[in-house]
């Protein structure tokens, strides 16, 4: 796939990639990690989840993240109150992570009809504890740090609330829509940067296989993940099985994919840190392809970036 990166400058440690969320630059100490991410689909909770997105790829750089910018894109006819909501909760989630809202643009504008927030994290990091997607060798172990599909989980909760209320109990669906509040993966970043792992992708679009694919390009690496041991809450589950979907290609922005040589020093770490992480698959060589080992035993073979199936649930 072509990248297009205008002139490259010396200063840029990491490049963009396919695979690589984050630009690194040098300057003249620490280095400067930049990620920018729009969130389209979430309404209820767009700001707070904006910012914890964008702050997660970041912090799989190994990176603190220090401050964000916000672009939002409004329809005509929007109230200032709905504005002041969506900038209430960046500025909740930004104090939450102990980092400043650095300015940004807002407009009103016809050329769209739901609103769409984008936003850009800074971070830094020592130049020794920088991670990226393209560090996984063949033979590391792969660890997700948290359940995956929860924050498409938390969104079909709310945005298909009507519907799933005829058929799942509203306590499941209260809890689901609970998930948001564990989209921050920042902290996961900050343990596994700490062990000097060799590779770590947000999981977002595309859910878990859509990050080991997307990782497995980055390295220029082959990859199989083993269904029967990715966490899923039962109530990803029921959603899932309800619109039909497959939850580990649903969107799971709070869930650090962290490929290491040592995967169970990894998920120890991340346990005592109050995560639910789980080994998950291993890194191959780039002839094996990226690979999903089903429950019972059938072997999926991912030979393109996924589609994520929220988007196919929220059209259903």
């Amino acid at each position: 796939m072509l990248v297009h990166r205008g002139r490259l400058r010396p200063e840029v440690r990491v490049h963009a990639e396919l695979g690589e969320d984050s630009a690194v630059a040098e300057t003249g100490g620490r280095l400067l990690v930049v990620s920018s991410d729009p969130i389209t689909g979430a309404s209820a909770e767009m700001g707070r989840i904006g910012v914890y997105v964008a702050c997660n790829d970041v912090a799989a750089m190994g990176a603190e993240p220090l401050g964000i910018q916000v672009v939002l894109l409004m329809p005509e006819g929007t109230a200032d109150e709905a504005i002041a909501g969506i900038m209430a909760q960046v500025a909740a989630a930004a104090d939450d992570l102990g980092i400043e809202v650095l300015g940004g643009h807002t407009e009103i504008t016809g050329k769209v009809s739901a609103p769409i927030v984008v936003l850009t994290a800074i971070g830094l990091v020592e130049p020794d504890r920088l991670v990226t997607s393209g560090g996984a060798r063949p033979g590391d172990g792969l660890v997700v740090s948290k359940p995956v599909g929860l924050e498409g989980t938390a969104i079909l909760a709310t945005d298909r609330a009507e519907e799933l209320a005829a058929v799942l109990p509203g306590d499941l669906l209260e809890r689901a829509r609970s998930f948001t509040a564990e989209v921050n993966a920042v902290q996961d970043g900050r343990v596994a940067a700490g062990l000097g792992v060799s590779a770590m992708h947000d999981v977002t679009e595309g859910g878990l296989v859509g990050a080991v694919w997307e990782l497995a390009q980055a390295s220029g690496v082959g990859a199989e993940i083993w269904e029967a041991r990715v966490p899923v809450r039962p109530e990803t589950q029921q959603i899932c099985r309800h619109f039909g979907i497959d939850p580990l290609r649903l969107i799971s922005s709070g869930a650090m994919l962290v490929a290491a040589r040592e995967p169970e020093r990894v998920v120890r770490a991340l346990r005592e840190a109050g995560r639910e992480a789980a080994v998950i698959g291993q890194v191959l060589p780039a002839s094996e392809g990226v690979r999903v080992v089903r429950a019972d035993g059938h072997r999926d073979l991912v030979t393109g970036a996924p589609t994520d199936e929220l988007w196919r649930a929220l059209a259903s």
